[in-house]
């Protein structure tokens, strides 16, 4: 009887070890998800459009989930069908298979992937050409123009027709949409403000363009999501929708503020450094962004180089 209780004992405690590893998984897991809930960390990402291309884009991400549930959903469910069904214990249903060519079986395999791919072909076409970040947005107000510079690791917002420029701090109004001409005043980075718009790239000695606009006053978070050195982590802007006054406000701020930027100011400004709170130039000199853009050795000028050395 002695030897049988802790025979017992010994069961239970191996088995209580087993479970401890389990149990700390299991809770481990929880505690993971746990900060998804409540925090609404999805809202700052597409799911969370605050803007009509965002709105777009978003649309059809769910319908591109809805088509691949064609494509995911017999693999999800036949796959543990088959193996319970094939499973070591039951051997009256051993896997024996007879190869040969089958009509049905090969059209099952063949023609319902390629239905997908022509649906989602159609689909991603046409909204490309929607989405076309060139393709200016409808509105009878006319945009706000802001000139974009990417640098090592901050941003640089010019607005030529206000005369004042900001950097880290995107402003515009609600409801109005903006235009961005993009560059790059050092190596190639990607702008992207994922509640507003796509993503687009900003490289040296060229221009692209992205448009968008956000339905109601709010604060969205900006970043470059292309590895550019130490400061990548910390390379992020705010981008700001305000009401027209607010805006007004803001410009009137931005204006009252001594600084001048022109090349000489631009040069010290685009050395490798970090800036942790937003600042503002309150005049910046006639065709700026031009000469930027014409800067030579792909747009690294003297002080850039010697930053980096």
């Amino acid at each position: 009887m002695t030897g049988a209780r802790q025979s017992s004992r010994s069961a239970g405690t191996a088995a209580a070890r087993l479970g401890r590893p389990r149990a700390v998984a299991v809770a481990l897991a929880a505690l993971g998800l746990l900060p998804l809930g409540g925090c609404g960390v999805l809202d700052h990402g597409l799911l969370g459009a605050a803007g009509p291309v965002a709105d777009e884009t978003r649309s059809l991400f769910y319908l591109v989930c809805v088509i691949l549930i064609f494509v995911a959903g017999p693999v999800l469910v036949l796959t543990p069908i088959f193996a319970w069904h094939y499973r070591l214990s039951n051997t009256r249903s051993a896997y024996r298979p007879q190869w040969g060519f089958n009509w049905p079986l090969e059209g099952f395999i063949w023609i319902p992937p390629a239905i997908i791919v022509v649906v989602l072909a159609f689909f991603l076409w046409r909204g490309t050409h929607r989405l076309d970040p060139y393709k200016p947005l409808a509105s009878d107000a006319s945009p706000v123009e802001v000139q974009v510079v990417a640098l090592d690791w901050k941003w640089l917002f010019i607005y030529p027709k206000e005369g004042v420029a900001s950097v880290n701090e995107l402003v515009f109004p609600a409801g109005r949409p903006v235009h961005l001409s993009l560059t790059s005043g050092t190596v190639m980075q990607s702008f992207f403000i994922p509640q507003l718009a796509g993503q687009i790239y900003a490289m040296a000695g060229m221009t692209t363009q992205l448009n968008l606009a956000a339905h109601e006053p709010g604060r969205f978070r900006g970043e470059n999501t292309q590895f550019n050195g130490m400061g990548f982590q910390t390379q992020k802007f705010v981008a700001l929708a305000k009401t027209d006054d607010a805006y007004r406000a803001w410009l009137a701020q931005a204006k009252a503020d001594g600084q001048t930027l022109d090349m000489t100011a631009y040069k010290i400004l685009s050395a490798r450094a970090v800036q942790t709170q937003p600042s503002q130039f309150g005049s910046v000199a006639p065709d700026l962004f031009k000469a930027i853009l014409a800067l030579d050795d792909a747009g690294a000028h003297a002080a850039h180089k010697k930053a980096g050395q």
